[in-house]
């Protein structure tokens, strides 16, 4: 008997063999580079309602574009669409809009609008990416560019009170110690998860929580990464935190202890939490979902867990004693979170 058309698809678009692909992980990182700036030097000039800014609730680096849009009040100028938090070898899907199409670019995958730029983009469709409305095409998937164009090329449609994430004055630190996060840290995870043998793991294993205990030492007397306001730096250190224990503990194999059990960065972690454009971006449903469910290398059976309870996010973290100011000379975002 010939299997279903449905089972002949979910075959055909599988993402078996698509993540654990040899000895050790490699990310490949080559991006569209193309850039939105003021000067329009790449031919896209910062315009407001012209892009549209499109992610997953699940993607740890789509998740940093939508902290960095809500603290500096980007909402009225750059759209969001949401993609859901699951998809096959093709790409990101729009199944949580009505129809299972995106209301502004009118489509039904990501893939669509990357085609639009190149026919048969040959690399993986990912999020966040930011697409021209006006043809449909992907601009940039660039993502640590995209935030700090947010920053330094936006500003002139920042809110009044939006935060300085990226400062001139500490942008070297900032840059050093973003890199050793990526290098150690956001991409340290995947090399565990995705490690195709045991010395592979173990290395990768060996230098996640190197990093960790680097970072546990660094914030025991420092509130923030770098200086004493909120920066690039603790965004993109957050996005990978936040998905500690609920993803990267188990389904990961990051399991030398969990987050909760890292008194400084659980407590640094909470503080980002309950700081107005972190916890309220985020949705562990969507992350649980994406991960155990995408991942048929790790995960078969595609059973998400229930656990664990997110509730000790809420709780007292006591940073304050440390003083900084989380927005500087700004202040809090105050809007609803949209989509």
């Amino acid at each position: 008997m010939e299997a279903e058309p449905a089972a002949q698809d979910a075959q055909q678009y599988s993402t078996k063999g698509i993540y654990v692909t040899g000895n050790e992980y490699t990310r490949d990182t080559h991006y569209i580079e193309t850039r939105i700036t003021r000067d329009g030097a790449d031919g896209y000039p910062v315009e407001a309602g012209r892009y549209r800014l499109v992610v997953a609730r699940a993607c740890p680096w789509a998740h940093r574009s939508t902290i960095v849009r809500r603290l500096l009040g980007l909402e009225d100028a750059i759209s969001i669409g949401v993609c859901g938090p699951t998809h096959d070898v093709r790409s990101w899907t729009f199944d949580l809009d009505p129809g299972g199409v995106d209301p502004v670019l009118g489509i039904e995958r990501l893939q669509e609008a990357y085609f639009k730029r190149t026919p048969d983009y040959p690399r993986g469709i990912t999020v966040p990416a930011v697409v021209d409305v006006p043809t449909g095409a992907v601009v940039t998937n660039n993502f640590p560019q995209i935030t700090l164009d947010f920053s330094t090329e936006w500003k002139e449609f920042h809110r009044a009170g939006a935060p300085d994430l990226y400062p001139e004055a500490l942008r070297e630190e900032i840059d050093t110690v973003a890199k050793r996060i990526f290098t150690e840290v956001n991409n340290g995870v995947y090399r565990c998860g995705f490690a195709g043998s045991q010395e592979a793991y173990d290395a990768a294993y060996d230098r996640l929580f190197t990093a960790l205990d680097w970072l546990e030492e660094r914030l025991a007397t420092q509130r923030y990464l770098v200086g004493d306001t909120i920066t690039e730096a603790d965004v993109r250190l957050f996005t990978t935190l936040v998905r500690f224990d609920a993803v990267y503990h188990g389904h990961f194999k990051c399991n030398r202890n969990k987050l909760s059990e890292m008194p400084v960065l659980w407590a640094y972690a909470r503080d980002l939490f309950q700081t107005p454009g972190f916890g309220d971006t985020v949705n562990f449903e969507q992350i649980k979902k994406h991960y155990y469910v995408v991942h048929e290398d790790l995960n078969p059976t595609r059973i998400v867990p229930k656990g664990p309870d997110a509730s000790g996010w809420v709780t007292p973290h006591g940073r304050e004693a440390l003083g900084g100011r989380p927005f500087g000379d700004g202040t809090a975002p105050t809007r609803d979170v949209d989509a």
